[in-house]
């Protein structure tokens, strides 16, 4: 009794591509509109946590090939400012608070057999205020359901929370 409850906010973050354009212009102005409502949710003290496909590949270790990414809108530099920008509100991303290192992927493409050569990038996330950080248990990437039959693009991710 007496427990805030957790407030879950579901995303899907323009893609962005081709750049330069006005896919690209209206992702970063998506970014900056919810660097506003992460700052608005961080300023209720609350446990919330914002989930969904950002499309952003936050630093080159989240790709396995980062090279073949640096122009594209998932990896380029004011994409990744972006994020940063929202992240260094006092937000923890979920996976990375329990995992560092390359090889955690939730996203491989369709083309080019990337499944089979492990070529993925993680672009699915959780981001937690700290109140809601402070219940984390763990977070994972179910990566084998890539490997199924018909399966998504994208694999779940997901987050064990403290009662």
């Amino acid at each position: 009794m007496g427990e805030k409850p957790i407030r879950v906010c579901g995303l899907y973050l323009p893609n962005g591509n081709p750049v330069p354009g006005p896919k690209y212009d209206y992702k970063l102005a998506w970014m900056d509109r919810l660097y506003h409502r992460a700052k608005d949710l961080l300023a209720t003290e609350e446990p919330a946590l914002m989930a969904g496909d950002y499309n952003i590949i936050p630093q080159p270790e989240d790709a396995a090939h980062p090279d073949k990414w640096r122009e594209d809108a998932l990896f380029r530099l004011e994409s990744r400012t972006a994020w940063r920008r929202v992240v260094n509100l006092g937000l923890t991303d979920a996976f990375r608070a329990i995992h560092q290192g390359p090889d955690h992927y939730s996203f491989w493409d369709y083309q080019a057999g990337a499944w089979n050569k492990n070529d993925g990038i993680r672009i699915d996330h959780f981001l937690m205020t700290p109140q809601c950080a402070d219940l984390l248990l763990d977070c994972q990437i179910d990566a084998e359901i890539r490997g199924r039959e018909k399966p998504s693009d994208h694999v779940p991710v997901w987050v064990d929370l403290a009662a």
